[in-house]
């Protein structure tokens, strides 16, 4: 899961950022709403954390602009205003969610969750193809019972591959939704990634390589899985 986490104070930022990224998330930060417009005219997020009192160009006006262009990703807005009428006022712009200041790491990751779930269509809580359990919740991930022990690279890639339900998925894709911007676009991390979390899966094979163009939950494969799951039960 990819986020831009806009936040005018620094340390927070950093703090913040830190802590979403112990949760195995890519995370952009920037510090005005400029800034902010910006990074979203070049890459694409599944979620963005938005202060609504920002420098240069105001929350509200970048949420307002986010919306009027289609942006398809979550809104969550920030404010120390706490009010029922700043939280219907954020709303009323097109944010997706609300959470005033202060609040906890741990709801402010559990909103972030549940705001990328609403994708379209929208994804279940726990994602499952043929033995394969993936829970991002609780990050983990289990093959016919058995614990994988993914690194949060692994289990980022993963949960993008089973999430995209049998589409190719690019390596280009999986670095922006999986890495953050500093992330060297002609790195070779993508496919060392796939590598040792095939070598995690096991056999059958359920992950699929297709020359030239991505990689992909194999049909044949997830049905051969689910045929040896069955067959064990």
């Amino acid at each position: 899961m990819r986020v831009l986490l806009v936040e005018d104070e620094e340390r927070l930022a950093e703090t913040i950022a830190r802590g979403l990224r112990r949760e195995g998330m890519a995370v952009d930060v920037v510090y005005d709403g400029r800034e902010a417009l910006a990074k979203t005219a070049i890459n694409q997020y599944d979620v963005i954390v938005l202060d609504r009192n920002l420098p240069v160009v105001h929350g509200d006006e970048v949420c307002k602009q986010l919306v009027e262009k289609g942006s398809v990703a979550r809104i969550l807005m920030l404010t120390a205003a706490g009010s029922i009428q700043d939280r219907v006022t954020g709303l009323d712009l097109g944010a997706d969610d609300y959470l005033p200041k202060p609040f906890s790491l741990k709801e402010l990751v559990a909103r972030i969750r549940a705001l990328a779930r609403r994708a379209v269509p929208a994804l279940p809580p726990v994602l499952r193809v043929a033995d394969v359990v993936l829970d991002p919740a609780r990050h983990a991930a289990e093959r016919a019972g058995r614990d994988l022990d993914l690194t949060k690279k692994e289990f980022g890639v993963l949960h993008v591959l089973m999430a995209a339900r049998g589409r190719v998925v690019s390596a280009e894709e999986l670095l922006e939704k999986v890495w953050d911007e500093n992330a060297d676009p002609f790195t070779n991390v993508v496919r060392v990634t796939m590598m040792t979390l095939r070598r995690k899966l096991g056999d059958p094979p359920l992950i699929e390589t297709i020359p030239g163009v991505g990689y992909r939950i194999s049909q044949e494969n997830e049905t051969q899985a689910q045929d040896l799951e069955n067959a064990s039960s």
